[in-house]
């Protein structure tokens, strides 16, 4: 049995000092249907790691939506599931800075390039999806 530690010794139980992640607009998860083909239908711009889907919703909401997709033409449920994944954290690292309130955004994995290509690439082609869409129309 150890003794007891003296005030003021120890271990502080606080959390590191992390700073919380800045987010200048809220993201929601597309998970209907309807969203996602309206987005389909809107501006695109195919990258080297996937496809962006994006459209102005022309609503009051400042929240920015954002949906994946990867079909069976990227792999098993495995390949599938780690192409999401992937995307899905290039899309919390750049979207709460860089995207549109009041815009949804759709990442269409590509068969072998999302799985496969280095992340460092993935976010570089986000900023120029996001630029190449968003400078088309002046919007």
């Amino acid at each position: 049995m150890t003794p007891p530690e003296e005030t003021g010794q120890g271990i502080s139980a606080d959390a590191p000092g992390v700073p919380p992640a800045v987010s200048l607009c809220p993201l929601e998860t597309l998970r209907n249907r309807p969203d996602f083909l309206r987005a389909a239908s809107a501006r695109r711009q195919g990258t080297g790691g996937f496809l962006l889907q994006a459209r102005d919703r022309h609503d009051a909401s400042a929240a920015v939506r954002v949906g994946f997709t990867a079909s069976k033409k990227i792999g098993n449920a495995v390949f599938r599931n780690r192409a999401k994944r992937r995307l899905r954290e290039v899309a919390r690292a750049l979207l709460p800075a860089r995207a549109r309130p009041g815009w949804d955004y759709v990442l269409v994995a590509r068969p072998h390039a999302t799985v496969s290509r280095d992340f460092t690439d993935l976010l570089a082609d986000l900023e120029t999806a996001l630029r190449s869409v968003h400078r088309e129309g002046g919007a």
